[in-house]
């Protein structure tokens, strides 16, 4: 599961796409059927990348793409508007070990209502890019330049070595007042 690159933003709902960035902040492209671009300002709004979070457990915390993967793998998945009880025990079967009291039936909502957005697309799917194989194709670019390298050649005895100019002052262009004439 490829989740690189999509983020949730605050205030707004639903998820988004990174696209790039600019002077005023992030440009942004909803996941949804509008496919609405807007630029998040940098200094007002909160980016939360969907690869960075995670679920608050009773001993470690559970990442999101874990929870996600589990999701996928289940058969009856509730919809986001179905009551808090029915998410609590979806929630026991998909998230063991989730802190009851810190996780709120609006974070289990939020939570599958963003696997319903990602299911359909391609980078559900997909496998993420790992760090170690960002690392070794950094590596391999430096190997690329492997041409041998010429050596200089050494002048012959015979050459002048070129003078160096000196720079002189410029000369003061000099103003005849014909006031006084």
């Amino acid at each position: 599961m490829n989740l690189r690159g999509i983020v949730a933003v605050s205030g707004r709902p639903g998820l988004f796409k990174l696209i790039g960035q600019n002077k005023a902040g992030y440009v942004l492209e909803s996941l949804d059927a509008q496919k609405l671009k807007i630029v998040a300002n940098v200094s007002t709004t909160k980016l939360a990348s969907l690869e960075d979070i995670t679920i608050y457990g009773e001993e470690t915390e559970i990442k999101l793409i874990d929870v996600l993967s589990k999701i996928a793998g289940h058969k009856n998945v509730p919809d986001a508007k179905t009551d808090g009880n029915a998410l609590k025990t979806f929630f026991d079967e998909v998230a063991p070990g989730y802190d009851k009291v810190k996780v709120y039936t609006s974070d289990m909502k939020k939570i599958v209502g963003w696997y319903t957005l990602l299911k359909d697309l391609p980078l559900f799917t997909e496998t993420a890019p790992s760090i170690e194989e960002d690392a070794a194709g950094s590596v391999g670019d430096d190997k690329v330049d492997l041409k041998p390298k010429t050596t200089l050649k050494a002048k012959p005895n015979n050459s002048k070595a070129p003078i160096a100019k000196s720079s002189a002052p410029a000369k003061k262009a000099s103003m005849t007042s014909k006031k006084g004439v």
